[in-house]
């Protein structure tokens, strides 16, 4: 880190080379499809390249650009600013010919594919401190005492945060599925 603040820019590369993964995973749940995820990974590296000076170093690196990610993601939803607003219809359309030539069936993995986006809804329309806690849990894979060197919380604090927002997530879904 004293290196990429020194402005060694390999120091940066490697960084990023190592967290690229990480940081496109994070992105790539909360949307859902490559493309977005792909360029909020770059939005995230180049808004953190900014903030290298903010970090405060008490929580791991990766917990740090994970947050971001996820705080990026999570504002694009909420923008609207997604450059893949692909139809169902035409995910069909695609998707038959190339599953058939794998020998798969199109309807299961349209309904995975339709009930993850169900889920990515869900989180996305909770309350914060609620939509982050999820996110950095279960698409950031964070540890809830990573989560709470993340942003600032007591870990009972965080467990509680995930604790309520699986509750509203059940109910949230469970309307769904009825509807």
């Amino acid at each position: 880190m004293d290196a990429i603040l020194g402005g060694d820019q390999d120091a940066y590369r490697l960084l990023v080379e190592r967290e690229a993964t990480t940081v496109f995973r994070c992105c790539y749940r909360v949307l859902g499809h490559i493309q977005d995820a792909e360029d909020i990974s770059q939005d995230t590296f180049v808004i953190a390249y900014r903030s290298l000076g903010s970090w405060r170093g008490d929580g791991s690196l990766r917990a740090w650009l994970a947050r971001i990610a996820t705080r990026q993601a999570l504002r694009a939803v909420d923008r609207g600013r997604l450059a893949s607003a692909v139809e169902l219809d035409d995910d069909i359309e695609h998707l038959e010919p190339m599953m058939a030539a794998a020998g798969e069936e199109p309807l299961p993995s349209l309904l995975t594919s339709e009930r993850a986006a169900q889920v990515r809804a869900s989180v996305a329309a909770l309350p914060e401190p609620y939509r982050e806690t999820i996110a950095l849990r279960y698409f950031a894979g964070l540890t809830p005492d990573e989560i709470a060197l993340a942003v600032g919380r007591p870990v009972g604090t965080v467990k509680v945060h995930a604790h309520r927002a699986l509750a509203r997530l059940r109910l949230a879904l469970a309307e769904v599925q009825v509807a």
